[in-house]
C-alpha cells in the first residue's frame, strides 16, 4: 500500500481531472473521499487529508461538512494557505459577512501552499 504522501499525491491529481471528466464528478468525488476516509483512518491528524476532504465537500455543496474537517485541521495547527482560502470559500457558500471570512484571505496572503493540498473551486460570478 502507498504511503500517505504518495495517496494524496495521487489524490491531488485525481481531482484535478474531475473538471475534465464531469460525466463522472459524482464517482470521482465518491472515490476520493474513500481515499481521503482511509487515510485518515491510518491518521487522523493528517491536515493536508483533512484539507483535502474539506475542498471535496465545498465543491459538492455541502459547507458544513467542509468547514468541519477544514476547522480541525485549523484547530490542529495547520498553517496552509489553501487552507485559508478553503475557509473563506466555504465561509461564502455559507453566506456568511465578507468581514468574516476577509481574515482567512489575509492570512493565506503570507502563507505557503502545501504541495499536497488544493483549492476548492470558487466561481465568483455566482456570488
Amino acid at each position: 500500500m502507498n504511503n500517505p504522501n504518495q495517496r494524496l499525491q495521487n489524490i491531488k491529481k485525481l481531482q484535478a481531472k474531475r473538471f475534465e471528466n464531469e460525466d463522472h464528478w459524482d464517482e470521482i468525488n465518491d472515490l476520493l473521499i474513500k481515499e481521503l476516509d482511509e487515510i485518515l483512518l491510518i491518521e487522523p491528524e493528517n491536515t493536508a487529508a483533512l484539507i483535502d476532504m474539506g475542498a471535496i465537500y465545498s465543491d459538492m455543496g455541502e459547507n458544513e461538512t467542509a468547514i468541519a474537517y477544514l476547522k480541525t485541521a485549523l484547530r490542529l495547527g495547520s498553517e496552509d494557505k489553501n487552507l485559508y482560502i478553503n475557509l473563506a470559500i466555504v465561509m461564502v457558500g455559507l453566506g456568511m459577512h465578507a468581514e468574516e471570512y476577509h481574515e482567512y484571505l489575509e492570512i493565506a496572503e503570507d502563507k505557503k501552499e502545501d504541495p499536497l493540498t488544493f483549492k476548492a473551486y470558487f466561481d465568483p460570478q455566482s456570488h
